[in-house]
């Protein structure tokens, strides 16, 4: 979980940042409170993983994903936010693309809301019901820095949407993929992809965000160097895994 220091404070300038706990991982919070509507838990506690992989863009998140999907195909759900379902891809299309640079901060901040309130619900919920392991590239956290430092909307203000939209489901653990904001951006610019709405965003953008990722902290929260080649960030991030959920994780997540 980030820090709880004033998202407009950090793009101010340099700031020393709190760090509080995570709350209790993988529990649904009590029933939570948010401009006025009542958010009752929808699961149970699982003894099954959820785990969430987060950093800036350019940080390697996408290929540690692509090395577990050949490692371990079906046996864990692997998943994305934004666009983890079909109404999500919409979602996704309409934040990302380049001619809405008209689209307010409050705006892109709903959008991933509605797009993760849909995942939770149709995607990743259903599957910790059915006692699967789920990874998802990016939640909550990825809004806080983003939204939060990136684009300085309060962080209580998303804290509460975060409760509405995902009735109060922690991860088990997260991974945070590290990289100084300079090198995400050079490995995007150097696979020749076209940047998308949120890529084009200024130095100091970005540079905010990579901050707010590396003070992430708390419960359940761990992070790699992804400067490191790829083979050695999957190592160190499925040790991770290993040592959250012990010696059956270690046999079918390490190399």
């Amino acid at each position: 979980m980030l820090a709880a220091q004033s998202a407009q404070e950090a793009m101010e300038g340099e700031v020393e940042l709190e760090i509080p706990q995570r709350p209790a991982l993988h529990q649904p919070q009590p029933d939570a409170v948010a401009h006025g509507v009542i958010v009752t838990p929808l699961i149970e506690s699982t003894p099954m993983p959820f785990v969430t992989l987060e950093g800036i863009e350019g940080s390697g998140k996408s290929t540690q994903l692509r090395l577990l999907q050949e490692s371990h195909g079906s046996a864990i759900l692997l998943t994305q936010e934004p666009g983890g379902t079909p109404l999500g891809v919409l979602i996704r299309e309409t934040i990302l693309d380049p001619r809405h640079r008209a689209m307010t901060a409050t705006t892109e901040l709903l959008l991933y809301f509605a797009d993760r309130s849909q995942h939770v619900g149709q995607k990743v919920r259903p599957a910790l019901q059915r006692g699967e392991t789920v990874v998802s590239d990016r939640y909550v956290d990825s809004t806080l820095a983003y939204q939060g430092y990136g684009r300085g909307i309060p962080l209580d203000v998303i804290r509460s949407l975060a409760a509405i939209a995902t009735g109060g489901l922690q991860p088990d653990l997260t991974i945070v993929v590290d990289v100084p904001a300079e090198v995400g951006l050079a490995r995007q610019a150097a696979q020749g992809k076209v940047p998308d709405r949120l890529e084009r965003a200024d130095a100091a953008f970005h540079a905010r965000v990579a901050a707010a990722f590396r003070a992430a902290a708390g419960a359940g929260v761990t992070h790699v160097d992804g400067t490191a080649a790829p083979g050695v960030v999957e190592e160190t991030a499925w040790r991770a895994v290993a040592a959250r959920f012990g010696k059956q994780s270690a046999a079918a997540r390490v190399p």
